[in-house]
């Protein structure tokens, strides 16, 4: 019995025999000779057994992290922040729970650590040196979540330190580094921290997923920043991510099904109106002309739902009335170059003198003729039809736009093309009835000279 109990005195010593060695260090470190703590300290490490022991890491990172919150010391060791940093996760990773620490009022080498950080994250944000002040705020995390933790802070209910970590966001994104910038960022969006001075990290957070091509991290900030700020409008954030994330093919489907729905507000629909009328070059060359055709009348599909949801919209019925006049010049365009070829069959005609070889060339020639006649029929058709349509909207558009006294240079500029569009469309109309209907001949003159007297009214 005496023999085990002498063991363990002897163990106890060890212990106490251990605690004394740092007697000077801690005596000196706590009067905040920091200095003559060092001295003390670089002697018992000079013993490679010290350096596996807590004590040794745990009063390095105390002294440095005095060295860094002293102006003075800190010119003289100008690297105390890395030490100290290196020093305590090792002292950490020995003492997980911070006993050590905890037992010495440590806390102060977390402050020490802490503050000139974020003082310093301040300083060189407002200097725009922003990898810096990236640097001394991403420190200033790393410090205060440890203080956090383990409740040494005197705000028992903060998690953390959200103002460190929104400007080491700030930071990163001012110097372009998105990677860090959204590291920041996920992590107060992830918590639900909101008010009005973190709705741009929201914003930035959806636009970065967007250009990733990163449905699940799209999904997900929409989702918290539809959560944390309702009364935001976050359709044009959906909206981008569909367009560059979606073949045209996906788009159309969707809008078919929304459309079914009535769901969509009359912004969607101008959405998908834009989608359908501007198509990437590179897609468009894929498509053959009746497909071109078909989104093109969706869109104007698109466009006069906008304004039936929205009927003071005068944009909304331009864009649907100048989608059907474009189709309509694309219908003339077509009928033009029949017309031409018509015009080339009859220049280059051969009248063949021997009755045999005209007999020939006469029926080769009416075969040739009659084809191109019959395409231009075919062609002309739907003309009529489309610029009617166009009609409809361009006068529904001049008529919302022409009274009113606030006009934006957009609509200005929508009147005004009106104005030029309904002229051409109401020319064409009367030329198509000369000689045939002498009424609609006169009625489309006069609507065409109605418009066409305007032009200089609106050029402004």
């Amino acid at each position: 019995m005496k023999k085990v109990l002498l063991i363990a005195l002897v163990g106890m010593n060890v212990v106490i025999t251990s605690a004394q060695k740092f007697d000077k260090v801690s005596s000196a470190s706590l009067l905040k000779q920091y200095e003559t703590a060092k001295t003390e300290l670089d002697k018992l490490m000079a013993d490679p057994k010290a350096q596996a022991k807590a004590d040794a890491w745990f009063w390095k990172t105390k002294i440095y992290a005095g060295f860094y919150s002293d102006a003075a010391l800190k010119a003289k060791y100008p690297n105390s922040q890395v030490i100290a940093d290196e020093a305590f996760q090792k002292y950490q990773s020995i003492d997980p729970s911070l006993k050590l620490l905890k037992e010495n009022n440590g806390q102060d080498a977390l402050f020490n650590l802490y503050a000139p950080s974020f003082n310093n994250g301040i300083a060189t944000f407002n200097a725009k040196n922003w990898d810096s002040a990236y640097y001394f705020f991403s420190f200033a995390v790393k410090y205060s979540d440890v203080i956090f933790q383990h409740k040494f802070s005197t705000n028992l209910n903060q998690a953390f330190d959200t103002t460190s970590i929104l400007y080491a966001g700030f930071a990163a994104q001012n110097s372009k580094n998105a990677d860090n910038a959204m590291k920041c960022y996920d992590r107060l969006i992830s918590n639900k921290i909101g008010g009005a001075s973190y709705i741009d990290i929201y914003r930035y957070a959806l636009v970065n997923s967007i250009s990733n091509k990163s449905e699940a991290d799209f999904k997900k900030y929409l989702g918290y920043s539809k959560d944390m700020y309702p009364k935001e409008d976050w359709e044009d954030y959906e909206l981008s991510y569909f367009r560059k994330n979606y073949t045209l093919a996906e788009k159309s489907s969707m809008y078919d099904k929304e459309d079914a729905a009535g769901t969509m507000s009359a912004n969607r629909y101008l959405q998908f109106g834009d989608i359908f009328a501007n198509i990437p070059k590179e897609e468009k060359e894929t498509l053959d002309s009746a497909k071109q055709n078909e989104y093109l009348h969706k869109s104007a599909d698109a466009f006069k739902k906008a304004n039936l949801k929205n009927p003071s919209d005068g944009i909304a019925a331009f864009n649907a009335g100048v989608i059907y006049y474009n189709i309509f010049s694309l219908q003339d365009d077509n009928v033009s170059q029949v017309r031409r070829a018509l015009q080339d069959l009859n220049s280059n005609r051969v009248i063949e003198k021997d009755p045999k070889k005209k007999l020939a060339s006469d029926a080769k020639f009416k075969a040739q003729s009659d084809a191109l006649k019959a395409q231009r029929i075919e062609l002309e058709k739907p003309m009529i039809a489309n610029a009617d349509s166009s009609i409809i909207w361009l006068e529904k558009a001049f008529n919302l736009l022409k009274d009113k006294s606030d006009r934006s240079g957009i609509e200005k500029n929508c009147l005004m093309k009106s104005v030029d569009y309904l002229s051409n469309i109401f020319i064409y109309k009367r030329d198509k009835f000369r000689g045939k209907d002498l009424k609609a001949f006169d009625d489309n003159d006069a609507k065409f000279k109605y418009y066409d007297a305007l032009h200089d009214k609106y050029k402004n």
